[in-house]
C-alpha cells in the first residue's frame, strides 16, 4: 500500500473511533446517576427495553442517535432527542421500535423529540412497517411549548399519524411503562393494542395535583390512572403487566401471531460478501474533501462479489450508474465519480461535479430502475452542477432539472449514503433529505452545506470586510486572517455530519462498514409496501 493509503486509513479510522466514543456517550442518556435512579424504581432503561424486545442475535439499526446533539444547552441538553428508535426484528418480523428515555428530563418532549418521533412514523408509513411505542414520558417540555405544540409538524401530528396508520392497516402496539400524561395519553390509546405496567405505568389527561387544582377532587395517581384502573374499570388498556419484561414478552407474543405481509417484490438472491476487502474503504477515502479518488473502488467494496454492470460507462463519466446487488438485493447505483475524467472529445471534467451529460445519463438510468422495479442507491460526494458559459449555453439548468424531476417522481424506494461532499443543488439532485429517501445516512467523512467551509468563508469574509470598512475600520492582513479563521471555524461546525444528524437532516452517522446493513434492512423494510403509483416524469423538457 502507498503512503497516502496509510495516511487516509489512519485518518478515517480516527473518525470512526470518534464516532464510537460519541455513540457511547449518547447511550448514557441522562447520565449514570439517572439510570441508577431509574433502575431503583424497578424499571429498565429505554435501550434495555429495546434490546430485550428485539431478537437477540438479529441485526438492527438506530435512527437518529445523534438527534439533539449539542442542542438545548441552556436546558441541560437532550441526548438522542430523549427518545430511542431502532429498526430490528421481533420473532423474526421486522419492526420499528420507539422508546421514550425517561432519564432525559423525565422523557419530556423537546422540539427535536417531536421531529424524531414523526420521522419514525414516516418510516413506518412509507414501508408499512409495524411500530411499537414504549411510552415513558412526562409530556411536552413546557419551557419550549411554543416550538412543539401547535404547528403542522408538531406534537399533534403524532396522533393524526396514529389514526392514518390505523386506517392503512399498519400494526401499532403501545406499552405504557411510566408516565403518560395530557395529550400524550392519546398515543397508546390510538394504537391497536395497549399494555400498561402495574404500579409504574399511568395514563391520565391531568395528574392528581392538577385535578385538585381544577375541580377540587383529592385522588392519588395510581387510583386516578394506574394499571388496575385502566384494565379493570375504564377499559382503556388491554393488558396489565407485572413489570417491564412481562410487558415486553406480551408484545413479542402479539407480534409472533401477525400474518404475513403483501410484498413489493424486489429481486433478491443469496447474499455474497464483496470480493474486495471492505476495510480498504478507510484507505481509499482521502483525508481532504478536496482530494480526488476513484468511486469505483468504493462501489467494489459495497456490492456483492464486488461485481456490477455499468450503464452508459463511456458517457457522463462524473456520475457512475450501475446495476448490482447488495446483500442479495438488486439495486441501481447512482454515484458521484471523484476522479478527474476525460471525455471522448478530449475535454477534462472535474470529479464530484455534475455536468450536462452526467445529469442526462442519471435521468435515463433512474427511469430504467423505476421501470424494472429496482431500488435506487445514491452515493453522494458532490460539489454541485458545473457552472460557466459553456454549461449554461449547453442547458445545464434544463438537464439538472430533468435529473431532479426523475429523483422527485421516482416510485421505487431510494436510499442515500453521504460519503463526502454534499453541497448545494448537488445534494438535491443526488436525493438529499428533501427528496424522500427511505433512509439517509452519512459517513463520518461527510460534509453537508450550500458550499464548502473554505468557499463560504471567502464569500462571508468579503461581506464582513466591506461592512467594517464602511464603518471606517482598517483591515490589516492579520485582521483579515483572524476574521477568515473565525468565520471558517463557525461554518465548518455547521457542515459537520453531526450537526446534520442532530437536526435529523440525516438518519445517522455510520461506520462505512455498516453501509451494507443499512441498505439491506432498508430494502427489506421497503418490501413491506407494494408500489401503488406509476412512474411519471410529468412535463419534461427534452
Amino acid at each position: 500500500m502507498d503512503i497516502n493509503f496509510n495516511k487516509n486509513e489512519d485518518h478515517n479510522k480516527l473518525l470512526v473511533s470518534d464516532l464510537t466514543k460519541r455513540l457511547t456517550q449518547v447511550k448514557l442518556g441522562g447520565g449514570k446517576n439517572r439510570i441508577e435512579k431509574h433502575h431503583a424504581k424497578g424499571k429498565m432503561t429505554a435501550r434495555e427495553r429495546i434490546d430485550y424486545l428485539l431478537d437477540t442475535t438479529s441485526k438492527r439499526i438506530e435512527i437518529g442517535a445523534f438527534a439533539g446533539d449539542d442542542m438545548y444547552a441552556e436546558h441541560g441538553g437532550c441526548p438522542s432527542g430523549g427518545v430511542v428508535i431502532k429498526i430490528g426484528y421481533i420473532k423474526g418480523k421486522q419492526c420499528i421500535v420507539v422508546a421514550n428515555d425517561a432519564t432525559v428530563k423525565a422523557g419530556a418532549w423537546f422540539p427535536i423529540t417531536g421531529k424524531k418521533n414523526l420521522r419514525a412514523q414516516e418510516i413506518a408509513i412509507e414501508n408499512k412497517l409495524p411500530i411499537i411505542y414504549l411510552v415513558d414520558s412526562a409530556g411536552v417540555f413546557l419551557p419550549m411549548q411554543d416550538e412543539i405544540f401547535p404547528d403542522k409538524e408538531h406534537f399533534g401530528r403524532i396522533f393524526r399519524n396514529n389514526a392514518v396508520m390505523s386506517s392503512m392497516g399498519i400494526t401499532q402496539i403501545s406499552a405504557v411503562m411510566g408516565s403518560c400524561v395530557a395529550g400524550g395519553a392519546y398515543l397508546p390509546i390510538m394504537s391497536d393494542e395497549a399494555l400498561i405496567v402495574d404500579k409504574t405505568g399511568s395514563i391520565f389527561l391531568a395528574g392528581s395535583y392538577l385535578v385538585k387544582a381544577a375541580i377540587g377532587e383529592s385522588i392519588d395517581n395510581e387510583t386516578l390512572g394506574g394499571a388496575t384502573t385502566h384494565c379493570e374499570i375504564s377499559g382503556v388498556t388491554d393488558y396489565k403487566s407485572k413489570d417491564d419484561k412481562d410487558a415486553l414478552d406480551t408484545i413479542k407474543n402479539i407480534i409472533d401471531k401477525i400474518g404475513d405481509y403483501d410484498k413489493a417484490g424486489f429481486n433478491r438472491s443469496a447474499p455474497i460478501k464483496p470480493k474486495e476487502k471492505q476495510e480498504d474503504i478507510y484507505g481509499i477515502l482521502p483525508k481532504s474533501r478536496a482530494d480526488q479518488y476513484d468511486m469505483y473502488e468504493i462501489i467494489k467494496r459495497l456490492v456483492d462479489n464486488s461485481e456490477f454492470d455499468e450503464y452508459k460507462a463511456g458517457y457522463g463519466k462524473t456520475i457512475i450508474t450501475a446495476y448490482a446487488r447488495i446483500d442479495g438485493w438488486a439495486v441501481g447505483i447512482v454515484a458521484n465519480q471523484r476522479k478527474l475524467v476525460k471525455t471522448k472529445k478530449g475535454e477534462m471534467q472535474f470529479g464530484g461535479v455534475i455536468y450536462n451529460d452526467s445529469a442526462d445519463k442519471s435521468t435515463r438510468f433512474i427511469a430504467n430502475c423505476n421501470q424494472k422495479k429496482i431500488p435506487l442507491i445514491f452515493l453522494q460526494d458532490v460539489t454541485g452542477f458545473m457552472v460557466g458559459s459553456k454549461s449554461e449555453h449547453g442547458g445545464i439548468i434544463k438537464d439538472g432539472a430533468k435529473m431532479v424531476n426523475a429523483v422527485s417522481n421516482s416510485v421505487v424506494p431510494k436510499f442515500t449514503i453521504i460519503i463526502g461532499n454534499s453541497y448545494g443543488a448537488g445534494n438535491y439532485a443526488m436525493c438529499g433529505k428533501a427528496y424522500d429517501p427511505r433512509l439517509i445516512a452519512a459517513w463520518p467523512s461527510a460534509e453537508l452545506a450550500v458550499m464548502s467551509g473554505n468557499s463560504a468563508a471567502k464569500v462571508l469574509l468579503q461581506i464582513e470586510k466591506a461592512s467594517l470598512e464602511k464603518k471606517g475600520e482598517k483591515i490589516t492582513p492579520e485582521k483579515e486572517a483572524e476574521l477568515f479563521n473565525k468565520i471558517k471555524d463557525r461554518y465548518d461546525n455547521q457542515v459537520s455530519p453531526y450537526y446534520a444528524a442532530a437536526r435529523i437532516w440525516t438518519d445517522g452517522v455510520i461506520d462505512p462498514l455498516d453501509t451494507r446493513t443499512w441498505i439491506s434492512m432498508g430494502i427489506e423494510a421497503a418490501n413491506h409496501a407494494p408500489i401503488e403509483k406509476k412512474f411519471n416524469l410529468g412535463v419534461l423538457q427534452v
